[in-house]
């Protein structure tokens, strides 16, 4: 019999199988980006008959937050019984924290506009927020509504509040606000103390710094990098002193300012068991301690240390390459410095601008006038690094200190940017040294508009003068000098023994055991006449006696801190002195000879460089 078959086609569901709409509800839970991907997820829990418990909420509130629908956001938080604003407060931190702080206050006023009332975790984000975008107007207005809260107790809300008064340079209302505070805790003074410091006061950072009843770690680092930061290094060490004896264990940071305090100081022995601390506490791999390293060995004229703390390190910063290569520079050691600047070249790191002053003050102490102005050219040309003034100040040195007063001068004259007072001082140095007096009352003249007060330039022209014998000019200097309130610094030179810093100035009979000095000095110039030396008289720029001169040379206190050095040092350990002034001539041949005759090796920090002197020979080579 014919089977006769239907032309209707078979039966196909309207929807996809029940596995594949749970994928497709699970792949919606967690991804959707839009309120019409939430609106499809939302039709698909009510299809399943899932509660929409299941949605995440937070995810909700933050793609709805910025759009129409917010209403709608409101109304599924309402059916699943969940406060809003504790969902809105979720997403008022993914705001203030990710990068959208404007989306946080935008939010803020939107729930106050729906009468969704903020409580204190709403008003903590917006004032995050507020404070990313130092927005202190509308910082204002939610202080305002912590007091109209009554949330005025929550200290951690107070502190916020304060955070972002001083961050933002309003510091009238945040010592008002600390004032008022009904209850104060540490956050609370790091926060005036840290914002103080930043002002530039210092002197209200530690007067309430003194007051505090209890100090943590930051305190006290906060306070001594302030005192690093303002050029108060002594006080900077004196207070991690005091923190060590407190009992409170340094960190990173604290290291890293009390190793920029010894530097300054050449504080060696401090800053050798800083470093020790640091090994031990595990911060050896941290590149900025390792940097700061290397800048205090340098500054206290531990060449070789600082180079076993570039060698050490896994990882180098241009900063690192940058300070090694000065120390080699400030050492007297410029071969050695082009030679490590050549291996970082060929490490594949790149050189900046601060590479480069590096690199012209090694020629300069070298002489080297072909080789620093073909790195002044590779600046631009081979790493479009625009020369600053701080590298024409060093060409203008280099060309000095070689005698090539004329070109100095050419060079400052065609210079691509108006010339500074340290670009003038530069040329006024080599006239100085190559007694040029023409081109130094030319370089005089420009200093006294563009740096008046500078007390070392008009010294330096009246040392040009009484070199001359022109004392009647030396008396006009003395005379402008008087008139335009220059005071001239004392020189002042220093050794540390013992951890205690000892400070001589020239003539000083102050020390207490300065009879013993000077009787030593006396047996010392026995033995050096021996070996040929005759006192340099004309570095004493006075119109007296050369008799009288010589008493002036012998009390020099650069002279008087190394015979203290000699008298209490064991034999074999290294002298070293600062001195915030130039080294004179005499003081140097002195320590040539010394150096041969008491076998020691001395290292004489001046305001240009360091002087190694050992075996009758300075690094310098006579030339600085």
């Amino acid at each position: 019999m014919l089977q006769v078959y239907s032309a209707i086609p078979p039966y196909i569901p309207s929807h996809p199988p029940l596995p594949e709409i749970l994928k497709l509800k699970t792949d919606l839970l967690g991804n959707f980006n839009s309120p019409f991907e939430l609106k499809q997820l939302h039709a698909l829990l009510i299809k399943t008959h899932t509660p929409l418990s299941s949605l995440p909420l937070t995810r909700v509130g933050l793609v709805c937050a910025l759009s129409p629908s917010f209403a709608y956001a409101q109304r599924i938080f309402q059916t699943v019984g969940k406060p809003q604003i504790v969902v809105w407060n979720s997403c008022l931190k993914i705001f203030a924290e990710e990068n959208s702080p404007q989306d946080a206050i935008f939010l803020f006023y939107h729930l106050r506009q729906v009468d969704v009332l903020p409580d204190d975790f709403t008003c903590s984000f917006v004032l995050k927020a507020c404070a990313n975008l130092l927005d202190i107007l509308n910082g204002r207005i939610v202080h305002g509504y912590v007091e109209k809260l009554g949330l005025q107790s929550n200290l951690i809300l107070q502190n916020m509040i304060l955070h972002l008064y001083a961050l933002c340079g309003a510091m009238s209302d945040a010592r008002l606000l600390f004032v008022k505070m009904p209850q104060r805790d540490v956050v609370t003074y790091n926060i005036m103390i840290s914002q103080w410091i930043k002002a530039g006061n210092l002197d209200m950072a530690y007067d309430l710094f003194s007051k505090m009843s209890q100090r943590n770690v930051r305190s006290w680092t906060s306070m001594i990098s302030g005192f690093v930061q303002c050029g108060r290094s002594k006080e900077a060490i004196r207070l991690f002193l005091e923190m060590e004896r407190e009992g409170q264990r340094p960190n990173e940071v604290t290291v890293v300012a009390v190793v920029s305090a010894c530097a300054d100081l050449g504080a060696l022995d401090l800053g050798r068991r800083v470093h020790e601390y640091s090994n031990r506490s595990g911060f050896h791999e941290n590149v900025h301690i390792s940097n700061t390293l290397i800048d205090m060995y340098v500054k206290c004229g531990c060449l070789e240390d600082s180079y076993r703390v570039f060698e050490a390190m896994r990882e180098r910063t241009i900063v690192s390459w940058s300070a090694m290569i000065s120390g080699f520079a400030m050492h007297g050691q410029g071969e050695k410095a082009l030679e490590l600047y050549g291996t970082m070249i060929r490490s594949g790191m790149k050189p900046n601008d601060v590479t480069f002053v590096a690199l012209l003050h090694a020629c300069s102490h070298m002489g080297l006038v072909d080789k620093g102005w073909e790195f002044l050219t590779s600046m631009t040309r081979d790493y479009g690094i625009e020369p600053k003034i701080e590298h024409y100040g060093c060409m203008v040195d280099l060309y000095s200190r070689a005698g090539l007063l004329k070109e100095a001068h050419e060079f400052i004259v065609n210079m691509p940017m108006a010339p500074n007072g340290v670009v003038w001082g530069a040329l006024l140095g080599g006239c100085r040294v190559h007694k040029n007096i023409e081109l130094a009352e030319e370089a005089i003249r420009h200093i006294s508009e563009l740096d008046p007060l500078n007390d070392g330039y008009y010294v330096v022209l009246s040392n040009v003068y009484a070199e001359a014998g022109q004392w009647e000019e030396v008396v006009k200097i003395r005379k402008l000098m008087k008139h335009q309130g220059v005071k001239k610094t004392p020189g002042w030179s220093s050794i540390t023994i013992d951890g205690v810093v000892h400070e001589f100035v020239a003539g000083d009979g102050s020390h207490p055991e300065a009879e013993e000095i000077f009787g030593m000095w006396e047996q010392l110039l026995v033995k050096m006449k021996l070996k040929g030396y005759v006192p340099n008289t004309s570095v004493v720029l006075l119109d007296v006696e050369d008799r009288e001169k010589e008493k002036f040379l012998f009390r020099h206190s650069e002279k008087l801190a190394l015979v203290f050095g000699l008298m209490k040092l064991p034999p074999g350990v290294s002298i070293r002195i600062m001195k915030n002034l130039r080294m004179c001539e005499d003081c140097h041949a002195s320590f040539k000879l010394i150096s041969a005759i008491e076998n020691r090796h001395i290292v004489v920090r001046d305001r240009n460089r360091f002087h190694c002197f050992e075996t009758g020979a300075c690094t310098c080579r006579d030339y600085w």
